[in-house]
């Protein structure tokens, strides 16, 4: 069965929280589920790694980010865009 991008991320996210991923829901926020900012941070390189990804993150200031982090579903959607940027 394969992997969806969704799944692959919920279980990099779930891995972080030190949750199930059926704890995971789509509307969650990192700050729902106890992900600090080194969390944060451990989560994107994860997602980088498992996708072959570059997340344009700035640390300093995540708001001028064009990833969007505000739940488990913008992550999703944004991880999608990345590769379909890569893609085309």
């Amino acid at each position: 069965m394969a992997t969806t991008v969704k799944d692959k991320v919920i279980a990099i996210i779930a891995e972080q929280a030190v949750l199930e991923p059926s704890d995971v829901s789509e509307t969650s926020t990192l700050d729902d589920l106890g992900i600090d900012s080194l969390g944060l941070v451990e989560s994107i390189f994860a997602i980088e790694e498992a996708f072959d990804i570059q997340v344009p993150f700035n640390a300093n200031e995540p708001e001028a980010s064009d990833f969007d982090i505000s739940s488990v579903a913008a992550i999703v959607r944004a991880v999608e865009g990345l590769l379909a940027e890569q893609k085309g």
